[in-house]
């Protein structure tokens, strides 16, 4: 399906004022673009580490709408935007108001981003997309496989290698129960499992992941029974708190970020074992120490810290 898309060049006073006068004329689908810096209200509610850097905010932005392109005249539509805009000059700065057109379709973007995601080792394990075949230097190593599809979770990122590599060095003969908090497409559960894991016990914030984890756990060949998944936040939430339950984890796992591993680490001792480990990552270099510092703070002794490119993986342990 092919699109018209018409830009508006204004600023950014006038943003809530054009999105509102377009909303009213039954657009829908509306784009804004310009060089506001977020607050830092903003950036923790978004759990953002570090920002794009972007050009010095002028006051300038860009609104844009799409209207389906199936051959109909837009002229009366275009004509009633303009009209709104000189209205809108009584009220606001609008700017030059210059409306630009341009086409688009639909992409695919759910496949698309598939021909960046191909299989990859860590150690002994082969992480493969669905959608591959098996090369035959590789039919000799632990198969995973993966189709993250609208949850986070490839394996490829620094942090989840890093997370793997701590569940390969601590699982080993044990067949410990491991807590995955932050799931997405499971596969740290995943990994766990074909590990030796006795059984998983995952969170996330997003419900989309639990469909992404079952999804995966059935083309890994594991039973549902090795694994329960829950929707909610572990820093706050009792009940999921209790549900998830406490001090039964040999192993808890999180590939987060900072500014969610720092709050949450007070609730952690409670989920491990006397001796259990928490192995975490997501956690931009620069941030390293507050971090540590969290984890100490909570009671928890660190063994080991390890770098890959700019993250780094914080592992300790309960005492």
């Amino acid at each position: 399906m092919k699109w018209k898309k018409y830009t508006i060049d204004t600023t950014t006073a006038a943003e809530d004022y054009m999105s509102s006068m377009l909303m009213e004329l039954g657009i829908e689908g509306i784009e804004i673009e310009d060089n506001i810096p977020l607050s830092k209200e903003d950036q923790s509610d978004m759990f953002i580490d570090f920002l794009p850097e972007l050009p010095p905010d002028e006051g300038k932005s860009r609104v844009s709408f799409y209207i389906e392109d199936d051959g109909s005249d837009r002229t009366e539509l275009l004509i009633s935007v303009k009209k709104g805009l000189e209205e809108l000059r009584k009220v606001v700065e609008v700017g030059s108001g210059e409306i630009t057109s341009s086409e688009t379709e639909d992409l695919d973007w759910i496949n698309n981003w598939k021909k960046y995601f191909s299989s990859f080792t860590i150690g002994n394990i082969l992480i493969k997309p669905t959608w591959e075949e098996i090369k035959v230097e590789d039919q000799d190593k632990l198969l995973i496989e993966i189709d993250p599809g609208i949850s986070f979770g490839t394996g490829k990122h620094e942090t989840t290698q890093l997370c793997i590599k701590q569940l390969q060095k601590y699982i080993g003969q044990s067949h410990p129960k491991v807590l995955d908090v932050g799931c997405g497409s499971g596969i740290l559960s995943i990994v766990a499992l074909k590990l030796g894991a006795s059984e998983v016990v995952g969170t996330d914030l997003d419900a989309d992941c639990m469909i992404s984890t079952k999804e995966n756990m059935q083309v890994n060949h594991l039973s549902e029974n090795l694994g329960t998944f829950y929707v909610g936040n572990l820093i706050d939430d009792i009940s999921l708190q209790e549900k998830v339950g406490n001090e039964c984890y040999e192993i808890v796992v999180a590939n987060i970020l900072a500014d969610v591993i720092i709050p949450m680490a007070p609730v952690i001792p409670a989920r491990l074992k006397k001796g259990g480990y928490f192995i975490t990552s997501g956690i931009i270099d620069f941030k390293e120490n507050e971090v540590k510092e969290a984890i100490e703070a909570a009671g928890l002794k660190i063994v080991e810290i390890n770098h890959q490119g700019e993250w780094v993986n914080i592992t300790a342990r309960k005492e």
